[in-house]
């Protein structure tokens, strides 16, 4: 089977089908690629979306990320990075492979081509020019048969004719003769070129045609073999990568089944532990027993915080739910906005003065103290007024633990870069006793003293931080809880004895206050107290009130209050320029007293109504 033979007169038609299979594999490189263009575009966004997702890092995402499930999500994220480098590999092996070498192929296929057609067109134009020939000789050897004819006739004619003369006979005779030899010779010439028209032409039918046809035939069946290897390779190069592909997802499979939720709860609990014992059981408090003593108004104690007192020292002390309570919480300062004229002086937090400070140290003494010393109430203190204590003091137990051997390692790291600076330092310096042309000596003594006054000044704050973790971790020795009531007791009992324990108190911004007075540390113990015992029952409404303004309640023991709105007014203000007011029984807080037009009840103590 030949193109040679069985399409001998397809010239125009093999011409049209060679272009058409030279248009399939261009657009066949077209397809591939637009393939790889869309395997590096996935890549890329596989690889956008695996950094996404990625944690942060120094940020609290980044501590998530020690829990068994977080990690098995970042191992994910990894897998799928390399995931779409699979895909990147994919395209340049296409386009190295294929679609180069697929585009080189085809300006090669087009050159052999036009240089087939090209011999065929010139053997096609030569076959041309020799039926040319041969039709001209053949007109001519037919114009000189006709002349010769007519010579003939003309002669014979002549001949016949009597009148005519031997001359013009002898002449004709001639002439017909001239005639006849032309027709042979153009016979003979004819008879040649005939001959080699035929030769010419079974050579163009039986040798070059076929000759040609065949290259162009094999020149269309490579193509069509480099297509299907094409094929082959772009389906090989899909399935090279499938092992590795595999391998991201049996790593993903592997993270997946690293997950271990007892381990991630046990990492909760290492979170969120906070170190402290679960609440007891609370007394029966019995208010039929009559009261034993009356004592009046103005006396230290009362009649409730002396029945409280006796029934508490007489008993258990009273257990405190202190996590799960949320009311009488004492505000923060408010915002710098806090009212349409609002002066950087505004209104101060208010103190919470609910019952009188009998009852208030009675309790104190006779429950589980939190807070040893005065110094560590006016810590707490600063505390809610946005300042963050030194020795992590606001902080359950167990975090505060963690947070104080967290400071201890970093003070560790840096005590260690200082020395690893000094050692720095100190081979230099001996380089330069050594050689003296290198350097001064005495222009490193200034930074080795600076340096070492740093490694001193740290080893001093990691001694300090050493010291409160070793009070939190139990390694230093604590008193027990009847020598913590004795001494609650005797402060209690003696005034001058808290005084001296206050005089040793910090400020909120870290210095010390030598000279304050009993008024003030009440003041103080009591509005932590407020915080820290905050049992008593909610206190009734003595009025209501209308918000004058919008107000933003965002710090903690305030509320948010809409202008035109009417709330209920549980608290007046003290003279520090807020108002605790209640919308349900759920939600109450303070405002800025500027804010609200407040109506009291007449027959409430004090009632009187600002604007």
């Amino acid at each position: 089977m030949s193109w040679g033979t069985e399409l001998w007169d397809q010239f125009d038609n093999l011409e049209k089908h060679t272009q058409w299979g030279i248009d399939i594999l261009e657009k066949y490189i077209k397809f591939v690629k637009e393939r790889t263009e869309i395997e590096l575009s996935y890549a890329k966004q596989l690889r956008n979306l695996s950094k996404k997702y990625q944690p942060k890092k120094n940020s609290k995402e980044e501590e998530e990320y020690r829990y068994t499930a977080c990690k098995a999500f970042l191992s994910t994220l990894n897998e799928m990075n390399d995931y779409a480098g699979q895909h990147e590999v994919i395209s340049e092996n296409m386009t190295s492979q294929i679609t180069v070498e697929l585009a080189r192929y085809v300006q090669e296929l087009k050159q052999e081509r036009k240089s087939h057609f090209h011999d065929g067109r010139k053997a096609q134009q030569h076959i041309e020019t020799c039926w040319k020939q041969l039709e001209s000789s053949k007109r001519r050897f037919e114009r000189d048969c006709k002349e010769a004819d007519r010579a003939q006739q003309y002669f014979e004619k002549m001949d016949a004719d009597i009148n005519v003369t031997k001359a013009d006979v002898e002449k004709a005779r001639q002439q017909a003769q001239m005639r006849h030899q032309m027709a042979e010779d153009s016979k003979a010439d004819y008879s040649s070129i005939l001959q080699k028209f035929n030769h010419e032409q079974h050579e163009y039918y039986h040798t070059h045609i076929p000759n040609i046809f065949q290259k162009i035939q094999e020149m269309e069946e490579r193509r069509i073999v480099r297509i299907g290897e094409s094929v082959k390779t772009y389906a090989e190069l899909d399935r090279q990568v499938i092992p590795i592909i595999g391998k991201c997802l049996d790593g993903i499979v592997k993270a997946a089944e690293s997950i271990d939720p007892k381990n991630d709860s046990q990492l909760a609990i290492e979170a969120y532990k906070s170190g402290f014992e679960p609440p007891g059981d609370i007394e029966f408090e019995d208010y039929t027993q009559p009261m034993k003593r009356t004592v009046s108004d103005n006396s230290l104690s009362n009649s409730r915080g002396e029945s409280k007192s006796e029934l508490k020292f007489g008993g258990k002390s009273k257990g405190k739910l202190w996590p799960f309570i949320k009311k009488n919480k004492p505000p923060p300062p408010p915002p710098a906005s806090a009212s349409p004229s609002a002066v950087p002086n505004g209104p101060q937090s208010p103190k919470q003065q609910k019952e009188p400070l009998s009852h208030r140290f009675n309790e104190f003494m006779t429950s589980k103290p939190k807070i040893h010393c005065f110094r560590s109430l006016k810590r707490g203190l600063s505390l809610k007024l946005g300042a963050t204590p030194e020795d992590f003091s606001n902080l359950p137990p167990e975090q505060r633990r963690k947070k104080l051997q967290q400071k201890v390692d970093e003070l560790n790291k840096e005590i260690q870069k200082e020395m690893d600076q000094r050692d720095a330092i100190t081979k230099m310096k001996d380089v330069y006793l050594k050689n003296p042309q290198m350097g001064d000596p005495a222009s490193l003594d200034h930074k080795l003293a600076e340096v070492s006054q740093n490694i001193e000044k740290l080893r001093l704050e990691a001694q300090k931080f050493e010291a409160w973790l070793a009070e939190v971790e139990g390694r230093l020795p604590a008193r027990s809880e009847q020598a913590r009531r004795q001494s609650g007791m005797y402060d209690v009992q003696n005034p001058p004895a808290v005084n001296s324990c206050a005089q040793d108190r910090e400020s909120p911004d870290g210095s010390y206050t030598e000279e304050q007075s009993q008024e003030s540390e009440v003041k103080v113990l009591a509005t932590d107290f407020d915080d820290e015992f905050d049992d008593e029952e909610s206190l009734p409404a003595i009025g209501t009130c209308k918000a004058l303004y919008t107000f933003e309640g965002q710090n903690e023991g305030t509320i948010s209050v809409v202008e035109g709105e009417t709330v209920y007014v549980i608290e007046e203000d003290k003279g520090d320029g807020w108002t605790r007011i209640r919308r349900n029984e759920d939600e109450e807080g303070y405002v800025p007293t500027s804010y609200v037009e407040v109506y009291l009840d007449k027959n409430a103590k004090g009632a009187k109504t600002y604007i």
